[in-house]
């Protein structure tokens, strides 16, 4: 496997042919097609709509079942960050995984998803995890959608591309990229709450999308320290006027009952 760097920039000297064209051009906001049609672990033709429905958000994994390094590494990676997380996969998320070699089977995509079950270790996700496999032109429009470019490399008869996870929203527009092979849970957790918001977020969602934002340069949602400051105020606030109402109506409820005794 030829690794890229995450993301095409500015560089100093040209490119290796063997990478030129490779990397994540991040496409925030964009649409994947779900028109695509591709066949997923079991035989079954599908199109991704039918897999993406607007229900719940989606991870999406662009990687070959035969990489001999690189893509093991990505899905291992994002295993091990959802082991951690309490949302699972078919329930609350779904991931989408898609075979860029278009010469691979479905029995190579059955395997591999036998595999990460097992070592995912929540037989409920495996509804929501597809792995599927397809034609040439099918598989470079979803690439071409989202960013991610990739090529083969005749000498080493491997495929050069880069290591994200991509995260859509249930309606299957990009989100949020997750680069590298080890991701951190709470980010994990943070990038499919902002994937939901608009749809299906809950007040925790959106509580814990208040105290974090994401950061772009370490690639990871950090403390909003402002924010935090603001919802402490805001607390400390409702603290005092609560102690401030009470002891006024407590005065008024004293004069009030004085009164009455007087009246008596």
């Amino acid at each position: 496997m030829v690794a890229a760097a995450p993301v095409q920039g500015q560089r100093g000297e040209p490119l290796p042919a063997q990478l030129e064209g490779v990397g994540i051009e991040e496409r925030l906001g964009a649409q994947v097609p779900l028109e695509l049609v591709f066949t997923a672990e079991d035989g079954r033709r599908v199109a991704l709509g039918e897999l993406i429905t607007g229900q719940r958000p989606v991870l999406l994994t662009l990687v070959y079942y035969r990489c001999p390094m690189l893509c093991g590494l990505v899905l291992n990676g994002l295993v091990e960050a959802l082991q951690e997380v309490s949302l699972t996969a078919g329930k609350d998320f779904d991931i989408v995984t898609v075979s860029i070699d278009p010469l691979e089977t479905a029995t190579l995509a059955r395997l591999k998803k036998q595999s990460l079950m097992r070592e995912y270790g929540r037989p409920e996700a495996a509804a929501g995890w597809h792995f599927l496999t397809g034609d040439e032109l099918s598989i470079r429009a979803l690439a071409e959608a989202v960013g991610f470019g990739y090529r083969w490399v005749e000498e080493r008869k491997e495929y050069a591309h880069a290591a994200a996870v991509m995260v859509l929203t249930p309606q299957g527009k990009v989100s949020r990229y997750l680069y590298g092979v080890l991701y951190e849970p709470r980010t994990v957790r943070l990038a499919l709450a902002e994937a939901r918001v608009g749809t299906l977020a809950t007040v925790a969602d959106r509580f814990l999308l208040y105290c974090f934002h994401y950061d772009a340069n370490q690639g990871r949602f950090v403390v909003a320290a402002r924010n935090i400051m603001r919802l402490g105020g805001l607390v400390t606030a409702g603290v005092v006027a609560v102690w401030l109402g009470r002891a006024w109506w407590g005065r008024g409820g004293r004069r009030a009952a004085a009164g009455a005794t007087g009246g008596a």
